[in-house]
């Protein structure tokens, strides 16, 4: 297992969730590590992401200023803090690993994934 996020949970409209993924193997020496997350019915769409080697995060428009991505080197785990859930934020997320540099925001720009943590958010 390359990266196993954990972390999910059934909370309410308003609440807080922090959410981990561990790297192991080849996705420790990635660049760039993502969140993505898909809602039943639709596809799935990129949240955030951050360098392993520091650098500005990335965010989606539809999290910014609610979530905060980040990573920890000592620990080789990047963690997802989401607050102020709305049942809008319901999904499956899933952490992934790009070789890439810059902000790639496309499933295809990323080489390994997590098996995904599941997220509900009751109104």
């Amino acid at each position: 297992v390359q990266l196993q996020a954990s972390g999910g949970g059934l909370v309410q409209a308003g609440d807080s969730l922090r959410l981990s993924c561990a790297a192991s193997g080849r996705a420790v020496g990635s660049n760039i590590f993502g969140w993505f997350r898909q809602a039943p019915g639709k596809d799935s769409e990129f949240v955030a992401s951050i360098t392993w080697h520091g650098g500005t995060p990335d965010y989606a428009n539809s999290v910014k200023g609610r979530f905060t991505i980040s990573r920890d080197i000592t620990q080789n785990t990047v963690a997802l803090q989401m607050s102020s859930l709305s049942p809008e934020d319901t999904a499956l997320y899933y952490c992934a690993a790009s070789a890439l540099s810059g902000y790639p925001r496309r499933k295809d720009d990323y080489d390994y994934w997590g098996q995904g943590t599941q997220v509900t958010v009751s109104s």
